[in-house]
């Protein structure tokens, strides 16, 4: 388990998103599974940008510092390479370990097609499909990126547009503003459950229990 997720999701905190869903899916037949990334991708490309956009600084500013400066020592080209080097390598390193920075080398429009992947993958291999009535709904959440997806199965988009999931998105984006990611995704899955129960996706009389209700948790 990476840092983030070992800072934000303490044992405590899985056992309260676990009793959670337990808690929303009796008043409903869907099957919530919560998913959290600290990020979906490594974001590669922004680190060369980082290193690209700090590096050329660099080199401009030796040049124009040796312009207005008439002791500045020479050579001019092998100082300004050397500078550009290692400005290019600092600004790929802030980049790698500063989200901030993450973000905005990467892009928003980057970013939400990776997360969009990443959770494709995650509704895959967590068979949030395996349902009986194909009511599973997946809670996607990825740190880094301080974006939620929701994705359900058929029995759930047949009943449930996607302007229902907005509050809930926007409770665990305040819970990751905060600091607070595990009571965010929480207090999310909570509201799921009201969503599912409100848009008619009831529980069955021989309901059972078809996928795990603990959180999953993965570096990438």
């Amino acid at each position: 388990m990476g840092v983030l997720l070992t800072k934000f999701f303490s044992a405590e905190e899985q056992e309260a998103i676990k009793a959670a869903v337990a808690d929303a899916e009796r008043s409903t037949s869907g099957e919530i599974v919560a998913y959290v990334v600290e990020r979906s991708d490594t974001y590669e490309e922004a680190e060369w940008r980082g290193g690209a956009f700090l590096g050329s600084l660099v080199v401009l500013a030796t040049i124009l510092l040796h312009d207005v400066a008439a002791d500045w020592p020479s050579p001019l080209v092998a100082g300004t390479l050397l500078g550009g080097v290692i400005g290019f390598g600092v600004g790929m390193l802030l980049v790698k370990f500063i989200p901030p920075l993450t973000r905005i080398f990467t892009g928003r429009g980057i970013m939400e097609r990776r997360v969009g992947a990443r959770a494709a993958e995650a509704f895959v291999s967590e068979e949030v499909f395996n349902t009986r009535d194909r009511t599973g709904v997946l809670i996607f959440v990825s740190l880094l990126e301080h974006i939620v997806l929701v994705v359900g199965d058929s029995g759930i988009t047949s009943r449930v547009g996607l302007e229902a999931w907005s509050g809930l998105v926007e409770t665990v984006l305040k819970g990751i503003r905060a600091g607070k990611p595990a009571e965010g995704l929480t207090a999310a899955v909570r509201q799921a459950g009201e969503i599912l129960r409100t848009h008619g996706v009831d529980v069955r009389a021989d309901d059972a229990n078809e996928l795990r209700d603990n959180v999953r948790l993965k570096r990438r």
